[in-house]
């Protein structure tokens, strides 16, 4: 039976480096006060023998774990069937990856896991927190809060307290909207329906608010409550054309819904859009591009929104200061553009 091969050693590398276990220590655990030479044979000897630090005794060190748990306030059924949630995360992870931090996901089956979140964080695994998808009745960032773990939020906290200061990165929602239906506006359409987002998420309220900037005083009977999901645009669609069969405009509040109200607008023989024009809202490609008939829609940036996400929040627990445009109490709000397709 062949004996097991033993890891590297601190002492090793220092022996083939020629320097002191001191210097190796603080060489891969990236203090300062290092010449570059020295630095250099010690990072060839770390190469060399295929040394990992231990991230325990690293970890008492820094007193950093080198890990973010990215928590998303979703069941996994809706996060895996959602591109929504993986452009957002291939962002984070884009930009967790480069710095050498590990992504720990963390769902919400229902508000029972919340606790359960809130005792994980607490209990010293990470080393900061970025949330996303919050229901406006969370319980969630007061249990993170309590936590005291540095967290960085995806959409605008709805928080009207006052009490409560939170760094986030968000889209231009009401922009957005405003556009995506002055578009349709400009198209000469006058009876333009809205399905909304579910209304407990800032984001949905936010592109409805920007519907009833241009729509003001519109019949609310074009006003649908949706819920993001395809099934939930197909639901409220129906309802829709069953108030007011007339219509002759839709702007959903994110392009699954969309893609729903143009199955509903086919099977009734609606054609899209000579008779019903549709405008949605992400254009996450994979969606907005294979609709029939292809989806014009507001286009935000979600990666970039995972990217900022982490960038802040990486920086917030290196202390380094704010990059320019943002707010350490409030974030930053990214812009949005109408990508027109053949919808509207």
């Amino acid at each position: 039976m062949s004996e097991a091969v033993s890891r590297p050693t601190l002492e090793a590398v220092a022996a083939l480096a020629g320097v002191s276990r001191a210097t190796v220590s603080r060489v891969v655990n990236g203090g300062n006060g290092v010449r570059e030479p020295l630095a250099e044979r010690v990072r060839r000897a770390v190469e060399e023998l295929g040394y990992v630090p231990n991230q325990a005794a690293r970890t008492l060190v820094t007193k950093r774990h080198d890990a973010v748990a990215v928590v998303i306030a979703e069941p996994e059924t809706r996060v895996f069937a959602d591109p929504f949630f993986a452009l957002q995360l291939r962002g984070i992870s884009q930009e967790l990856t480069a710095h050498d931090n590990q992504l720990v996901l963390l769902l919400t089956e229902g508000r029972d896991d919340h606790a359960r979140v809130g005792r994980y964080l607490a209990g010293g695994h990470v080393d900061g927190a970025l949330v996303f998808s919050l229901h406006l009745d969370d319980a969630l960032p007061g249990l993170i809060q309590g936590a005291g773990v540095p967290t960085v939020f995806g959409g605008r906290p709805g928080w009207s307290d006052g009490t409560r200061s939170a760094v986030y990165v968000d889209s231009d929602n009401r922009g957005g909207a405003r556009e995506a239906v002055r578009h349709l506006v400009g198209l000469g359409r006058r009876r333009v329906a809205h399905i909304a987002g579910a209304l407990d998420q800032t984001s949905a309220v936010d592109r409805l608010d920007g519907f009833r900037d241009v729509m003001a005083g519109t019949d609310p009977r074009l006003i649908v409550e949706g819920d993001f999901t395809p099934a939930g645009g197909e639901r409220a669609m129906r309802e829709l054309l069953d108030r007011r069969p007339d219509l002759d405009a839709v702007f959903a509040a994110n392009d699954l819904m969309a893609a729903g109200a143009l199955r509903v607008l086919r099977e009734h023989g609606r054609r899209v859009p000579d008779d019903v024009a549709v405008v949605g809202f992400d254009d996450m490609l994979t969606v907005a591009e294979q609709t029939d008939p292809p989806l014009t829609t507001i286009r935000q940036d979600i990666e970039e929104m995972g990217r900022l996400m982490a960038r802040l929040l990486l920086r917030r627990l290196s202390r380094q200061p704010d990059a320019p445009g943002t707010d350490a109490a409030t974030g930053v709000v990214l812009s949005t553009t109408l990508v027109r397709r053949a919808s509207a």
